[in-house]
């Protein structure tokens, strides 16, 4: 054997400045929360002030670091300001998690106009925008880390989900253009791909003896993630050890695409 010494990788986020979107609830919020723990800056993002500077404020008094902004993904002409404005607040960004998101179920014969624009407008249109804001504050530096919250159901067909499914397809598609564009200029972009995660809001349903056992039945590890499990993929590829990681869409579903 060799007597190479090796250099722990650097999976730290602390002193790093944090973007998430959709923060105010859910994924978001609990990933924000377990950010700020790891000694990074979160810029906690809402459709509400109130929301924001709520979630930004708890995270305040747990004696971390978090500021709450505004920011309707939908309104794609105020997320440039709010972006620099970020970065005049805070000093920079570094990290962009690309969370807010909606979906609904629809049987596709009944999918309207509306339905597709509502989904689309937030899920790909607004999160596309979102990394352009945040990659031209990157690109300059010449650094960042951008993910790209996915879905399961955007690697596999899912019924009921055909504008969602397609939304997240796109998703999955743009962060890998986003990749191949940006990559040599420091700036990575991953995505992941979750699967039912056991949230508060998400606990009604999952929590439906029938409908919880149809989802576990497609898990082979047996159990619906967590917001931890969210959060320990966001923070390897957020962080320096995975600087030769870019273009990627890791499932985070317990195996539910492995089938």
């Amino acid at each position: 054997m060799g007597n190479k010494a090796y250099e722990t990788p650097n999976m730290s986020l602390a002193g790093s400045v944090v973007v998430i979107t959709g923060a105010s609830r859910g994924i978001g919020r609990g990933v924000a929360e377990i950010l700020a723990k790891t000694g990074a800056t979160v810029a906690v993002t809402a459709r509400r002030m109130e929301d924001a500077e709520n979630v930004a404020g708890e995270i305040q008094d747990a004696g971390a670091r978090a500021v709450g902004y505004a920011l309707d993904v939908r309104d794609v002409q105020s997320i440039d300001p709010t972006f620099r404005r970020i970065e005049t607040d805070l000093g920079r960004v570094d990290v962009l998690v690309n969370n807010a998101g909606i979906g609904n179920n629809h049987d596709a014969v009944n999918v309207t106009e509306s339905d597709w624009d509502e989904i689309m407008d937030v899920n790909l249109k607004g999160l596309f925008f979102c990394c352009q804001a945040a990659g031209r504050l990157m690109l300059a530096r010449g650094y960042g880390r951008i993910v790209n919250i996915s879905s399961q159901a955007g690697i596999v067909g899912i019924e009921r989900h055909a504008v969602y499914s397609a939304s997240k397809g796109g998703v999955n598609l743009l962060t890998k253009v986003l990749a191949l564009e940006w990559g040599g200029r420091g700036v990575t972009v991953n995505a992941i791909a979750p699967t039912f995660i056991y949230t508060p809001g998400t606990a009604d349903r999952l929590d439906q003896p029938e409908f919880r056992q149809s989802v576990l039945s497609r898990i082979p590890v047996g159990h619906f993630g967590t917001e931890q499990d969210v959060a320990a993929a966001i923070m390897y590829l957020a962080s320096p050890a995975a600087s030769l990681v870019t273009g990627t869409v890791i499932p985070i579903d317990g195996g539910w695409t492995a089938q």
